[in-house]
């Protein structure tokens, strides 16, 4: 089958200044051509989408819904017990074939006509093929093999499941990269998931944002109020930012060390004296919360892992979760939140990890604030579509650094999106 691309050309033209990676364009955060564009040359081009974890869907029969982008993808174990990925719109009529989240299936049906597919996204049938009566039906030379869901590529690591609708992506581990991958293996390599929880949480701004806001080291011990108080994360601690060489992937790390910090108090004193807030009257009446554990050996109490174009693997103590940005809209995002424990945990480490959670999502201790600075800046830069922002701190490389007071990351992020985008 032809198919005559309905976007030959972008439709989009961007003027970048010339400043390169340390501006961003406010235009890009709001025009609906970008949006679409975006769809096209990154979250259906050649790069790896989170889809699910391994154990969302451990059986066969088992499936979970999901989006790439703002495809709605379906991801299943067939019998075979390998795992598949196919787009979650009918060949016939573009009706979405699974209406649910998930579940456990033999094959998918249709609603709105009955085509029926199989586990891998292969046509089975089509109801009244033959017409009745020997009227009506399809063409005799119609072949059901030609009217196949859309398929993706599928890889795991670790537990992860991730997906790409392009020929062209490479391998994986490859895409990520060698520092990525064994951040990664840090802290799922050997374990077997569980879900704990999950919530959906919708950011009035553009994806980018968030996706800027993961990145930005420099803006977490300023802005959250809770990590300084109770001394969780301060741009003075032991840590580092990782950039892998496209730019696109980060990890940025820290450790908390209370003999060093009570012996350097001058910490604090650098905040206060800059008139950041870093301390508050709050207390807490029951700190069980900040306890945590080394699990993993390091000291390194935060780790926050981002994978372009849109995942996010973290570690706050021993608050484990995996995070999914989905664009919505040149100014709306979804935000997944899915927290995780192990299947080896003990009673008390489970415990940890489910009190440690209200340290993060939509009204966590720590991040309720992302949920609301995005939408501060969607509609700041309304009416400034000429303008753009200034990413200089730490200079205007995207390389790894020993400090985390740098823009290293969100400068390697619009690298790899000027390099997606063809900007």
């Amino acid at each position: 089958m032809n198919i005559i691309p309905i976007h030959p050309a972008r439709r989009a033209s961007i003027e970048w200044p010339v400043e390169g990676v340390t501006r961003a364009p406010y235009e890009l955060f709001q025009s609906n051509e970008v949006y679409a564009d975006e769809q096209e040359a990154i979250f259906r081009g050649p790069n790896w989408s989170y889809l699910c974890l391994e154990a969302e869907v451990p059986n066969p029969g088992d499936f979970r819904s999901t989006f790439v982008g703002d495809a709605p993808v379906v991801v299943t174990r067939d019998t075979d017990g390998e795992l598949y990925a196919f787009e979650n719109r009918c060949a016939h009529r573009g009706a979405m074939v699974c209406l649910e989240d998930a579940g456990n299936a033999k094959d998918f049906s249709c609603v709105y006509h009955a085509w029926t597919y199989s586990l891998q996204g292969d046509l089975l049938g089509v109801a009244f093929r033959d017409g009745i009566n020997g009227q009506g039906g399809m063409k005799e030379d119609f072949c059901l093999g030609d009217h196949g869901l859309r398929k993706l590529r599928v890889a795991t690591l670790h537990g992860l499941v991730f997906g790409s609708f392009s020929d062209d992506v490479p391998p994986l581990d490859e895409y990520l990269g060698e520092e990525i991958v064994e951040r990664i293996a840090r802290v799922l390599e050997g374990r077997t998931s569980v879900v704990l929880g999950r919530f959906t949480q919708m950011l009035p701004n553009n994806w980018k944002l968030y996706f800027e806001n993961v990145k930005d080291s420099y803006h977490a011990s300023i802005l959250h109020l809770f990590f300084t108080t109770f001394q969780l994360n301060k741009l003075s601690q032991r840590g580092g930012i990782i950039v892998d060489p496209s730019g696109g992937h980060h990890v940025s790390y820290s450790a908390v060390d209370h003999a060093a910090q009570a012996a350097a108090p001058t910490a604090t004193q650098d905040y206060a004296a800059q008139n950041i807030r870093s301390e508050s009257g709050h207390r807490l009446e029951d700190t069980s919360v900040l306890a945590g554990t080394d699990e993993f050996g390091d000291g390194i109490t935060l780790q926050i892992l981002s994978v372009f174009p849109g995942f996010v693997l973290q570690q706050i103590q021993n608050a484990i979760a995996v995070r999914q940005i989905l664009p919505r809209g040149a100014r709306q995002t979804e935000l997944n939140w899915i927290y995780l424990g192990f299947e080896d945990d003990t009673p008390e480490l489970r415990e940890m990890r489910l009190r440690q959670a209200n340290l993060v999502g939509p009204a966590g201790y720590v991040s309720m604030e992302d949920g609301c600075v995005g939408g501060f800046v969607q509609r700041g830069i309304d009416g400034a579509s000429d303008a753009h922002s200034v990413i200089e701190m730490g200079g205007d490389g995207t390389t790894s650094s020993a400090s985390r007071v740098t823009e290293a990351s969100i400068r390697g992020f619009w690298k790899a999106y000027r390099n997606a985008m063809g900007y």
